[in-house]
């Protein structure tokens, strides 16, 4: 079975990061710049929340808060769940339906290693299966 080091092997392990101080706007910003529906807060080297399009969507718009005044560290997940490279893509896939989430960060040793996404999780399975097909095809129109 594929684990997230795998998939990580695969995407790479570039985390795009904001701190708990700056603004939601900011937040946004990145976010929009980089294509990407999430980002993890970092204060120095420790995790300390995540910040999504849904708490834009919640904790912000619905709230009619202000974001260019609003700061992430108001209304970002602080309690995120996080993941480990040695996982299943399986038993991930399944951790995201179940808790209706969409971004998981990846730790190691109390250090962050990469981001999952549930997007990354359905690129990675879609790649597997066309391969498999692939390799089907040879076997099935390749005999000799």
């Amino acid at each position: 079975m594929s684990t997230v080091r795998d998939l990580l092997a695969r995407k790479g392990t570039n985390v795009i990061a904001v701190t708990p101080d700056q603004t939601v706007l900011d937040a946004a910003h990145v976010m929009n710049d980089k294509g990407i529906g999430g980002v993890v807060v970092m204060k120095g080297s420790l995790l300390v929340g995540i910040f999504t399009e849904r708490d834009i969507m919640r904790r912000v718009v619905s709230a009619q808060r202000d974001p260019a005044t609003t700061l992430v560290s108001d209304v970002m997940t602080s309690e995120c769940m996080t993941i480990t490279a040695d996982i299943q893509i399986a038993v991930c896939r399944a951790m995201m339906s179940a808790r209706r989430i969409r971004h998981l960060p990846v730790m190691h040793d109390g250090g962050l290693v990469g981001m999952v996404t549930s997007g990354d999780i359905l690129a990675f399975e879609v790649a597997q299966a066309e391969a498999q097909i692939e390799q089907l095809e040879k076997y099935v129109f390749d005999v000799r």
